[in-house]
């Protein structure tokens, strides 16, 4: 038997997992522990938990893997530093960074002592492992295979082809060249600095036009072998120390944009100023002009294999709305991307790229994301029993059904009624989504839906989307296409006269970001949605994460917490029930 431990360390987003002879046990991100959005240092307490999962200890790990490898696109890095002179801050803090990352081993002992790993060490090139965590979790024998985002190992981009258990990477974009650089420096610029905020751009993109689309073409180049270019004189990362730091935990990026973008495109708008529709359609800008190197990518990829399937990984991979138009812009006709398509997603393409090297043979496709922990009964009971005084004051009752027939019946009952309802189910789930097990869930029918819970829990931008979470067999009566989209990474059209029944999770676009549940990955989840549509005749529910401005919960202590200091209407742990007698 052969246990590896895959990692993302020391960057956005850490995180580890653990397989057994190729075959996933467990999969985790390091800020569901720390309670710090994005943590970006050692995953401790995830290794903590994938071990604790699979049963072991650190001393029986064979194998660790991460996606970094201080070694990979070297004489690139050497004849830059060396042509173009940076600034010596950037040098060193790249020399520091290799230094902070290469110690795995010591790393390891300070988080575990009194346990010795003893097993070899794997670093991996950042794009490989990202290619490896979409492609060899697919379900296709072959595909091809793309990964954008900021930089690893001196690249921002890669593709190439996968062929059963082989990768062959082609080409790449180095450095200092990036889309998502690009994407990251106008998320600041309109006046979303913190790290991870690319999704709000792309939120806000539909209330706008792309009438600055003239102006952004100056910033990037559409080369002709499918990569890209980006005109520098726009960007400071290439010549200084642009600050990247995670003194407490969350990743902190310093401005990326020079002061040419102000005088291109005027003042950047600070945090605090309103939304003008000038920042709208720079929104839709940005994000057209993402989509048409996108789309010249896989376009060029598609001509040079003609194969009919696409997997999609990197920061870049989160794009929900390039992603949904895949089938619909682009030659490929099958999509998959992981629920972890960003950087923690590293952690099980490292892995799996080394199982491979060793000859392991590839596993079943990963089909959906619940991979962190779980708690059972007794420890929920545990918990609400020690917690009884606070919950009664707070004018709570409690009750058990064990019955999940009644319980999912009784669930989508008080959904129906308009009440917004936590939803703590089986294991966490493995990347930024909320896909059922830890949610919040809401009637999607109610237009005013959207302001409860921006009221009631989550507090976030007006213009930010909800999702809905659709049986799988009855996407087709309701939006447009149709497909397999079981992490909530594809935005597709709803169907036109369908949207006026469910305002609540229809974009302004007349999109909304699915998500397909199944009876077999999720039967509980899937009887609640199934009971709802019994009672309303719409398969679906408004699925948003369970959270308040911090990370998705992980214990049930998390999510009583969550529900106890916000509005939520009642709370489903397990079998108990928690109701505030309100609606």
């Amino acid at each position: 038997m052969t246990t590896l431990l895959g990692l993302n360390a020391f960057h956005g987003d850490s995180a580890a997992c653990l397989l057994r002879d190729g075959a996933l046990v467990a999969a985790a991100e390091e800020e569901r522990f720390r309670r710090v959005k994005h943590w970006a240092g050692f995953p401790s307490e995830a290794i903590r938990y994938c071990l604790e999962a699979g049963g072991i200890g650190l001393e029986q790990v064979d194998h660790l893997a991460f996606n970094q490898d201080s070694k990979a696109n070297l004489g690139r890095k050497v004849a830059y530093t060396l042509l173009k002179r940076p600034d010596l801050g950037l040098v060193l803090d790249r020399i520091r960074n290799k230094r902070e990352r290469d110690g795995m081993e010591v790393h390891l002992a300070r988080a575990f002592p009194g346990s010795a790993f003893r097993g070899q060490v794997h670093p991996v090139e950042h794009h490989l492992a990202h290619l490896s965590s979409a492609f060899h979790c697919s379900p296709f024998p072959e595909a091809a295979v793309v990964s954008v985002d900021g930089f690893g190992d001196f690249a921002s981009a890669a593709w190439g082809v996968g062929r059963g258990t082989a990768l062959d990477l082609e080409e790449r974009v180095y450095f200092p060249h990036s889309l998502g650089i690009f994407y990251q420096a106008l998320t600041q610029y309109l006046g979303f600095p913190h790290y991870g905020d690319e999704y709000k751009v792309m939120g806000l993109a539909p209330y706008g036009q792309p009438t600055f689309l003239s102006e952004l073409r100056r910033l990037v180049r559409l080369e002709p072998d499918g990569g890209f270019t980006l005109n520098l004189d726009y960007f400071r990362h290439h010549k200084e120390k642009v600050e990247y730091e995670w003194d407490q935990g969350s990743p902190t990026v310093g401005t990326l944009y020079s002061p040419a973008l102000e005088e291109l495109l005027g003042p950047p708008r600070a945090a605090d100023q309103p939304l003008e529709q000038r920042h709208k359609d720079l929104a839709r800008s940005v994000q057209a002009l993402y989509e048409e190197a996108f789309f010249h990518l896989l376009d060029r990829l598609h001509a040079r294999h003609q194969v009919p399937a696409l997997a999609i990984a990197g920061g870049c991979g989160m794009n929900s709305v390039a992603n949904g138009k895949v089938t619909l812009r682009s030659p490929f006709r099958e999509l998959y991307v992981q629920s972890a398509a960003g950087d923690a997603g590293g952690a099980i393409g490292a892995a799996y790229v080394v199982w491979h090297q060793l000859g392991g043979a590839r596993g079943p496709a990963m089909d959906h994301a619940y991979w962190g922990p779980e708690f059972g009964e007794a420890a929920i009971t545990a918990l609400l029993e020690a917690r009884a005084p606070e919950i009664r004051a707070a004018g709570c009752r409690v009750e058990r059904i064990a019955d999940e027939a009644e319980l999912c019946r009784r669930a989508a009952a008080a959904v129906a009624e308009g009440q917004v309802l936590g939803w703590f189910q089986g294991r966490m789930e493995w990347g930024p989504r909320a896909l059922g097990n830890r949610s919040i869930v809401c009637d999607p029918r109610r237009a005013d839906m959207k302001d409860i819970l921006n009221s009631k829990i989550k507090r976030r931008e007006s213009f930010r989307p909800f999702a809905p979470s659709v049986l799988r067999e009855k996407v087709l009566e309701w939006f447009e296409i149709e497909g397999e989209v079981p992490f909530m990474m594809q935005v597709y059209t709803i169907r036109e006269a369908q949207r006026p029944r469910i305002p609540a999770v229809t974009h302004v676009d007349g999109s909304g970001r699915l998500q397909t549940v199944t009876e077999a990955t999720n039967p509980r989840y899937y009887r609640l949605i199934q009971a709802f549509e019994a009672q309303t005749g719409v398969p679906m529910v408004l699925n948003t994460s369970f959270n308040e401005n911090e990370p998705v919960v992980c214990t049930p202590a998390e999510a009583l917490d969550c529900f106890l200091r916000t509005r939520m209407d009642g709370l489903v742990l397990g079998e108990m029930v928690l109701d505030r007698g309100t609606s």
